[in-house]
């Protein structure tokens, strides 16, 4: 997904050095406090005012770093980035993300006498979070893991990516300030640089959890060092996605040009370097998409990839899917640089395959296979390992034939789309950006949308305290009122 397994360091900002790394963990280890929800609040929204102020500084410094267009693609994701920020200070407003729930005793309670029992979500500790390559803002510094976990309570190690780290450095600063002027305790938030420093933090003990965005390799092996630790902790990776689409025959016949020209767009946005890029487009035998697809393929331009590592990655696996017997090329974009390619098989072919076909390619490469009809089709999605999203693009008259499909397409992916296309995540209360392995380490959570600060919240019971030790959320007057659940029943405000 991007390039975090070959991250190295960098003459562009000096990796963080061994003293500056146990400063920080030692003041994100001591920055936990018990601001209520509506302080945490203010500071993410002093966080976003402060990004947007300073989007005159940042996009520029983006686009040096990473080859992507300053308007519309920066602007419009430092906009995102600043969006969420404020979308999760509303949830903490609301308060319904703590799930707190009062159990008074109830001594008639049918499985026998019920103690006081009160329980509600604590932020889980110190969140280290590896920054993307491929969103330098939504994914980075302040992106979506960052806010999740500030949201949540927790303080925040970023490590940043080596693709960005001006604006790693830079953006850091900005929301170090902000939290300062906000009134957010030293150690909050960090900024760490280097491969060393990431894996250095990632086994030390004040972690609590971690959070990471890019690619199998380099997420699986963070993912095994959280689990080896003498006290494992909980690690939230979001890894690979070959993200199908499936053509019915009715869509076919109805719209196969109009379906080549937005899988065109959709598979070559960004230099085809999103997680939800469309990797494989099944569509039935005699499809007449042929020509239509050339024309909307060929009339895509080659664009700069993020970096020079990602682009070798690219061309090394675009040549291991080419010369795999069967496959063939059907169509091409124009410039120069690694040009928006299609490929084409069919699928006694992909699944006879393996790994050499099945596995993403990262940029601007997707891959049509040809089925026979439903039964061959639902082998061949039960042979593909699981992704983010998987999309049908279907007519009315298709119902019935799409619903024998959907157990199948339930069970490899997190995201279901009918007639619309992956790329493009919006941020919302029902977003689900996650799915079974390897798509996540975590299939049961999500990295986008309000639920993903659920990730840094650990529950906690209290049994037959008093009123003056229970923490705010449950205490009986309910002080920060809270929505909660009080005995058995939803209250609006306690």
């Amino acid at each position: 997904m991007t390039d975090t397994d070959t991250d190295t360091d960098t003459d562009t900002v000096p990796a963080t050095t061994d003293s500056a790394l146990e400063a920080a963990l030692a003041a994100a280890a001591a920055a936990a406090t018990d601001a209520t929800p509506g302080e945490r609040a203010a500071r993410l929204d002093r966080i976003a005012d402060a990004l947007d102020a300073a989007g005159p500084e940042l996009i520029p410094l983006a686009a040096r770093e990473t080859h992507l267009p300053e308007r519309p693609r920066l602007a419009g994701e430092l906009a995102r980035t600043t969006f969420q920020l404020r979308l999760f200070a509303e949830v903490l407003r609301e308060g319904r993300h703590l799930d707190a729930a009062v159990d008074h005793a109830d001594p008639g309670w049918p499985m026998g006498a019920r103690p006081d029992i009160r329980r509600v979500r604590i932020p889980i500790g110190p969140v280290l979070v590896f920054a993307a390559s491929n969103f330098p803002f939504a994914f980075s510094v302040a992106g979506g893991d960052s806010a999740a976990a500030l949201a949540a309570g927790c303080p925040v190690l970023l490590k940043a990516h080596p693709g960005h780290e001006e604006l790693s450095r830079r953006t850091g600063e900005i929301v170090r300030a902000a939290l300062a002027d906000a009134g957010a305790p030293e150690g909050t938030f960090a900024v760490v640089h280097g491969v060393d420093a990431g894996v250095t933090a990632l086994r030390d003990p004040r972690i609590a959890a971690a959070a990471f965005t890019g690619s199998v390799r380099g997420g699986r092996a963070l993912f095994d060092i959280a689990a080896a630790r003498p006290r494992p902790i909980p690690f939230y990776g979001e890894l690979g996605s070959l993200n199908p689409v499936v053509v019915t025959p009715a869509a076919a016949a109805a719209r196969g040009e109009r379906i080549a020209q937005e899988f065109a767009g959709s598979f070559t946005l960004g230099a085809g370097q999103f997680c939800t890029k469309p990797g494989l487009l099944l569509v039935p035998e005699g499809h007449g998409m042929d020509e239509a697809l050339v024309a909307a393929v060929g009339g895509t331009s080659a664009a700069p990839l993020l970096n020079d590592r990602i682009e070798a990655a690219l061309r090394a696996r675009l040549d291991t899917v080419a010369t795999t017997p069967g496959v063939e090329l059907l169509a091409e974009g124009t410039g120069d640089g690694p040009v928006p390619t299609l490929l084409r098989t069919d699928a006694a072919t992909f699944r006879a395959a393996g790994a050499r076909l099945h596995d993403e390619c990262f940029g601007p490469v997707s891959l049509l296979v040809t089925y026979s009809g439903t039964d061959e089709l639902v082998a061949l999605l039960s042979e593909l390992e699981p992704g983010l999203t998987a999309t049908v693009q279907g007519e009315p008259s298709d119902a019935a034939a799409v619903g024998d499909l959907l157990p199948a397409l339930v069970a490899v992916a997190g995201r279901l789309l009918w007639n619309q296309w992956p790329t493009g995540v919006t941020v919302s209360w029902a977003q689900q950006h996650g799915g079974p392995y390897p798509a996540t380490t975590a299939p049961t959570t999500t990295s986008v949308g309000t639920a993903a600060l659920e990730r840094f919240l650990r529950p906690v019971a209290w049994q037959n305290f008093p009123d003056e030790l229970l923490p705010d959320a449950l205490r009986e007057a309910n002080p920060w009122q809270l929505p909660r659940r009080v005995d058995g029943v939803p209250t609006a405000t306690g």
